[in-house]
């Protein structure tokens, strides 16, 4: 256990953190799910500019490597193109 009040502190902070990090992160896996299963186009679009937008700010906290976001936009968008 830790000794310093900063430290117990740390744990805290890291708790609430990681927390939030795993329900961004999740809530952009349920809409890219979404994504992959719409088969209308104009929703596909729609869906798109708002998966993108997340995957954005995913790789910009860093809860997401940047090329992984670069990856999933990529093949997101060639999906939708598809349509």
């Amino acid at each position: 256990m830790a000794n310093h009040k900063s430290a117990l502190k740390r744990i805290r902070s890291n708790n609430a953190k990681r927390l939030r990090n795993r329900y961004q992160a999740k809530s952009t896996r349920t809409f890219i799910k979404k994504l992959r299963t719409t088969t209308d186009k104009a929703s596909a679009e729609e869906l798109l500019k708002q998966v993108s937008s997340m995957l954005d700010k995913l790789a910009k906290r860093n809860i997401i490597h940047k090329n992984k976001a670069a990856n999933n936009k990529s093949k997101l968008t060639k999906y939708v193109n598809s349509l």
